[in-house]
């Protein structure tokens, strides 16, 4: 089977599946949230590319945002950039190892350049809207590695940019080493629109990022990932630097940098938030 027609085969199948799986695993739901005594340590899917494998506690709300972000990216035929405010996802607990997320972008500008012609195009307003169901599998309340099922799919609401539906399956891992050293890596498979054309293509992502407290509620965050494009045979490799801070319970501030190594690769520039109500 061709593997777009699979992967969206899968998505399509899990959804349903993950929204009433282990309902009963837990007393804990969307109507009986968690007790605050009873919460687990808060876990981000941010700031790195790395998705934690770790759910929001039931019935709780967390809000992880892009405040600010300007991504750079540039082709043999074109240059772009793209300044995105308030890039946010909002995620709710369902249940004890359930959460669902909506990403949404909430303002972009984007400029593009013919290099060319030098024409230039500019395009603004509300971006994409990205649906994820996040399923624990292990580790969700105990040991030293947790493990998860993510898939998603992203809703062509923009006025620019994609006129595609896009899908895909996330599978986070993380590992707990001792002094407080945390190993992540995620493998992902995406069902994405080409970037000129109609046509669609599938990418695979593998990273592996490493997460260590510098010094009390500071955190340092180093990263690598690599994307291959199966249509055009191409690889692109990332590093990633990023420090995230807990200034006061359950909301921690981050920034850093997203860096392509090869030219055509994007560099991405952030500063970010989370709060868990």
């Amino acid at each position: 089977m061709n593997p777009k027609y699979l992967l969206t085969a899968i998505v399509i199948f899990m959804m349903p599946k993950f929204i009433l799986a282990q309902t009963a695993q837990k007393p804990y739901s969307i109507f009986s949230p968690v007790p605050k005594e009873k919460l687990r340590e808060m876990e981000t899917d941010r700031p790195d590319v790395t998705e934690s494998a770790i759910t929001v506690d039931a019935g709780h709300f967390q809000y992880e945002s892009d405040l600010f972000a300007l991504e750079r990216e540039r082709s043999e035929s074109s240059s772009q950039k793209t300044v995105m405010i308030n890039r946010a996802n909002l995620k709710m607990g369902l249940t004890g190892s359930i959460s669902l997320q909506v990403g949404i972008e909430t303002y972009t500008w984007q400029k593009e350049r013919d290099n060319e012609t030098g024409e230039v195009e500019n395009s603004k307003g509300f971006g994409d809207i990205n649906l994820r169901l996040k399923q624990n599998l292990i580790g969700n309340d105990k040991g030293n590695f947790s493990m998860a099922l993510l898939p998603y799919v992203t809703l062509p609401t923009a006025a620019f940019g994609n006129s595609k539906l896009e899908e895909g399956l996330i599978v986070p891992m993380q590992v707990k080493l001792p002094s407080d050293w945390k190993v992540g890596t995620q493998v992902e498979l995406d069902h994405l629109k080409d970037n000129s054309g109609d046509q669609k293509h599938v990418e695979y992502l593998q990273s592996l990022t490493v997460s260590h407290e510098i010094r009390k509620n500071i955190t340092g965050i180093a990263e690598t990932y690599f994307t291959y494009d199966f249509k055009q045979h191409h690889y692109s490799n990332f590093f990633n630097a990023a420090v995230q801070v807990e200034i006061a319970h359950d909301v921690k501030i981050d920034g850093g940098v997203n860096y392509g190594v090869q030219k055509d690769a994007m560099k991405k520039y952030f500063l970010g938030i989370a709060v868990r109500i």
